[in-house]
C-alpha cells in the first residue's frame, strides 16, 4: 500500500533509494550497539550480493509493479516467494522437494496464470508488472538460499543493515539520475519514512533474527501473511476491490505455496498427534 501511494511521486529508483538509505541509517546504530560491526565488515562482499538480490533489485521490481497493479494483487504475488525459495533450494542446496513440491509449484504458477487473464476488471492486469513481481520474489528465494549457505554464522542485524547499506550505494547513481523534478509533498515523504523505518528497518530486524533462529525456508513462510494484510489495507485505505480472477488465482497461489513448503503436511501431523 505504501509503495503504491509513493512510487508515482518519487519514481522507482528514487523511492527505493530513499527506502534503503533511511533503513540503513536506522539499522546501523543497532549493529553498533549489539556489537555486530565486525560481522558486517568481514562479510561485506557477500552482503553486497545480498543487498543487490534481496533489496535493490526486488524493491525496484515491486515498485514498478505497484505502479500498474493494485496493492492487494501485488501482495498476493509476493506470496510466491516461499515457493521460489523451495524450488531454488532444490537446485542450489540439494534440498528435497518431492511430489508434493511439484504439485504445489504447479498450482502456484497456475494461480499466476489465472491472475494474468484478468483484463476486464476496473484495473486490468498486464503481463509485464506480473512478471516483475515474480522476478522480485524469485530474487527473495535466491537470497534466502544464499544466506542459508554463505551467511549462516553471521549475526542477523549485520545482515539486515549491510544489505540496506549496499543497496543504497548500488542504487544511488540511478536515483540521482531519475530524481523527480517536483519534490514530493510532506505526506508522501512521511509514507516513505514509514516504509523505510517500519516496513524495512524494523521488519528486517525481525526477519533476519527469525532466519537465524529457525532457518531461511521456514522464515520465508511469513509471506503467507502478506496477502491478507495487503488486501486489507488496499481495501480500507485505497478502496480496492479484488476481482474474481485475483481471488481464484490468489487462492491457488497460497495453497500451492503451502503444499510446496510442507505447511499443510506439518499441520496434518500436528492434528494427528
Amino acid at each position: 500500500m505504501l509503495m503504491k501511494s509513493t512510487v508515482s511521486s518519487f519514481g522507482v529508483f528514487a523511492l527505493v533509494e530513499v527506502r534503503a538509505a533511511l533503513a540503513a541509517l536506522f539499522l546501523l546504530p543497532v549493529v553498533y550497539f549489539t556489537r555486530q560491526w565486525a560481522d558486517l565488515s568481514r562479510n561485506w562482499l557477500k552482503l553486497l550480493f545480498v543487498g543487490a538480490i534481496n533489496t535493490a533489485i526486488p524493491f525496484c521490481l515491486f515498485s514498478y509493479s505497484s505502479l500498474h497493479l493494485d496493492a492487494g494483487l501485488t501482495s498476493i504475488l509476493n506470496a510466491t516467494a516461499p515457493m521460489f525459495g523451495a524450488v531454488i533450494a532444490y537446485f542450489y542446496l540439494q534440498d528435497r522437494i518431492g511430489v508434493h513440491g511439484v504439485i504445489g509449484t504447479f498450482l502456484g504458477f497456475l494461480g499466476v496464470v489465472v491472475i494474468s487473464q484478468d483484463t476486464h476488471s476496473a484495473s486490468p492486469v498486464t503481463l509485464l508488472p506480473v512478471l516483475t513481481a515474480l522476478g522480485a520474489t524469485c530474487c527473495y528465494g535466491i537470497a534466502a538460499c544464499f544466506m542459508k549457505k554463505q551467511l549462516s554464522g553471521v549475526k542477523p542485524f549485520a545482515i539486515a543493515a549491510g544489505s540496506q547499506v549496499f543497496a543504497a550505494l548500488l542504487l544511488f547513481p540511478f536515483a540521482l539520475f531519475t530524481w523527480p523534478e517536483v519534490n514530493p509533498d510532506a505526506g508522501t515523504w512521511g509514507a516513505a519514512l514509514i516504509l523505510a523505518v517500519v516496513c524495512t528497518g524494523v521488519a528486517y530486524i525481525m526477519y533476519f533474527d527469525l532466519i537465524a533462529k529457525i532457518g531461511a525456508s521456514q522464515a520465508m513462510t511469513v509471506g503467507y501473511l502478506v496477502p491478507m494484510f495487503g488486501i486489507l489495507w488496499g481495501m480500507i485505505v485505497l478502496g480496492e476491490v479484488l476481482s474474481t480472477y485475483a481471488m481464484v488465482g490468489g487462492s491457488l497461489i497460497i495453497i500451492g505455496v503451502m503444499i510446496t513448503t510442507g505447511i499443510l503436511k506439518r499441520l496434518r501431523i500436528k492434528k494427528s498427534v
